[in-house]
């Protein structure tokens, strides 16, 4: 069976972004960069909320002009081939292979992770994490914490229900930040 997996981005204080929306705060070394990439291998869909989909989509189609970084190099050709599905109540359309949900959340990827192939990767989007986990769809959550206190912003799981989570693994990544991996009880 699939796995919907949860790869989240997070201030020491847990915020997904900053009070003015910014996401400039998450350095990408080599580790994190590999970590990413092995999530990415072990998926074959890409998960989005609508204003994650916004940003991603507004880099990864041409991200080798606008960045030299070696994981936006390596990263580039991979979102752009990997099949993708965007949750939103307002987006009718989307490019780069990818399929807009607008309702039957539960459905969908109940449907998803009970058919053939590799996990669907979620990545960020606090909104669609914490509807998903209020669900009890979210089987594992890989948290990235980052040392910088942001002071307010979007959290991680915004009002969202208790989940209890087993601790399965803890790393440092580049001398930086923290990977917690968990998976859902």
């Amino acid at each position: 069976m699939r796995k919907l997996v949860y790869f989240v981005h997070t201030s020491l204080d847990g915020h997904i972004e900053g009070p003015n929306g910014e996401f400039d705060w998450p350095a990408m070394g080599p580790e994190l960069s590999d970590h990413s990439q092995e999530l990415t291998d072990r998926a074959d869909t890409l998960v989005y909320g609508r204003r994650v989909w916004d940003m991603m989509s507004s880099f990864w189609p041409q991200a080798e002009s606008l960045s030299d970084h070696p994981h936006d190099v390596r990263y580039a050709p991979i979102w752009r081939e990997t099949p993708k599905i965007v949750f939103s109540r307002t987006l009718e359309k989307a490019g780069w292979n990818t399929e807009v949900v607008g309702g039957g959340l539960t459905e969908r990827i109940t449907e998803l992770t009970s058919g053939p192939g590799k996990d669907l990767l979620l990545m960020g989007g606090a909104e669609l994490a914490t509807a998903l986990s209020d669900r009890g769809l979210i089987d594992e959550v890989h948290v990235v914490v980052h040392p910088v206190v942001l002071g307010g912003g979007r959290q991680v799981f915004p009002g969202g229900v208790r989940t209890d989570l087993r601790l399965t693994g803890t790393r440092t990544l580049d001398g930086r930040a923290v990977l917690l991996s968990y998976e859902t009880v």
